[in-house]
């Protein structure tokens, strides 16, 4: 469902900074480790320079608040080397959600500074470090990780810790799994080459940056309509979001590509055709689904695949919950769920009857105007922090689209119900 939400675009400048620094440390960390020194020595090593390099970063970038990110990896860590198998899954969920509402609420409710941007950093790597321990809990949960129980408690607390904590991924970046974690650092062969890829993948977030630049600049010297209730305005600032959306995964998975963790093949938050789907599809539910892919498998794993009932409902519901539950995101999240809902059954219903090609030419532009609207309607909905703002949301022309869309759901329902009858 990815995205990450407000919290990585607020961060995303000082996030830029302490990239950089760690740019440079994943590369050192390919050429600078013993290659040919004990396997054992050498994987310990490993995980402790992943570890400390992931502590440092924590404490630079967040400062005093980085123990709110320390405390819940540590408590996880004893989760998972304390309780059966059985139960790693639940009790980890409900250690990181818990202090990750608590954390959200904590520090939305204080009066902070506009310009230090550390608490946002905190809360966007406390909701990633969810991601990954909460996946980490499933793997343990069914077996695809057992625990090596014949160690002691430090060398099996080490790679969970690692992996936990490690730099190249603690700020950002698509989900990477413990096996293809513990896979990577274990690997005694010499690691590909990924100066081509690292350098693609930035040359992509230069052109997507020149791109929101000059977006940015056109929206600015626009003489007219503004605010949420302008149709083009609206749609102009949801492109805009996206444009971060898409320099920001980019970057981090240069990061990790850089640091020898990049993701697989399709496998990453986004590729060229994913950008392409992303901006040419005419289908809600196509776009949801390629949209920040990671955590999009992440939730389709966590909550869509485990809940007997309403599963799609559930799993836009605990989006909202993972992205703080502020007014603007448990709107957006629960009107996403009812347009793709919408989109399942409208679809099938309107394709069966564009037969002719210039029906079906007509059928395909119309909704992917239509998909793009409400797109950028829910985008504007969840960004927006102010109560009142959203009410001028609400109460905008944008509305009647996801409205119109909502009540075809209704009666289209109604329909399948009475032919059931």
């Amino acid at each position: 469902m990815r995205g990450r939400g407000r919290l990585q675009r607020d961060c995303g400048g000082c996030r830029t900074q302490t990239k950089l620094c760690y740019q440079h440390c994943g590369g050192s960390f390919k050429l600078h480790l013993p290659q040919k020194a004990a396997k054992g020595h050498l994987v310990s090593s490993r995980y402790i320079f992943l570890l400390a390099g992931g502590c440092l970063l924590a404490g630079t970038a967040m400062g005093s608040y980085a123990v709110l990110l320390l405390i819940p990896a540590a408590g996880s860590v004893l989760v998972l080397l304390s309780v059966s198998p059985a139960r790693a899954h639940t009790w980890v969920f409900a250690l990181q959600m818990s202090w990750q509402t608590l954390c959200h609420l904590g520090l939305s409710r204080q009066e902070l500074d506009p310009q230090d941007a550390r608490p946002a950093i905190t809360l966007s790597t406390i909701m990633l470090l969810t991601q990954k321990a909460t996946s980490l809990g499933l793997d343990i949960h069914e077996g695809v990780v057992p625990l090596q129980l014949g160690q002691g408690l430090l060398q099996r607390a080490l790679p969970l810790c690692s992996y936990l904590l490690f730099f190249p991924a603690l700020l950002g970046g698509p989900l990477c799994s413990f096996s293809k974690f513990r896979a990577q650092v274990k690997s005694s062969e010499a690691l590909p080459c990924w100066l081509r890829a690292v350098g693609q993948r930035c040359l992509c977030a230069l052109a997507l940056q020149g791109l929101r630049a000059g977006l940015a600049a056109g929206l600015a010297s626009r003489q007219g309509c503004a605010g949420p209730g302008c149709l083009p305005c609206l749609w102009a600032q949801a492109l805009l979001l996206r444009l971060a959306y898409y320099m920001h995964w980019v970057l981090d998975e240069a990061l990790l590509e850089a640091a020898g963790f990049g993701p697989e093949a399709g496998q990453g938050d986004l590729s060229l055709h994913d950008l392409w789907m992303l901006e040419t599809t005419h289908r809600l539910a196509v776009f949801a689904r390629t949209w920040n892919k990671s955590t999009s498998r992440w939730l389709r794993r966590l909550v869509f695949q485990r809940c007997p009932a309403q599963p799609l409902l559930a799993t836009f519901a605990f989006s909202a919950w993972w992205h703080g539950l502020r007014p603007g995101q448990v709107f957006g999240f629960l009107c996403w769920a009812v347009m793709v809902e919408a989109d399942y059954r409208i679809h099938p219903f309107l394709s069966a009857r564009a037969t002719s090609q210039s029906v079906k030419l007509l059928y395909r532009g119309t909704t992917w105007v239509f998909t793009q609207l409400i797109v950028a309607y829910i985008l504007v909905a969840v960004e927006t922090e102010s109560f009142s703002m959203l009410c001028l949301l609400w109460t905008s022309c944008n509305s009647i689209l996801p409205l119109s869309y909502g009540l075809t759901l209704l009666l289209l329902l109604l329909v399948k119900k009475l032919k059931q009858n």
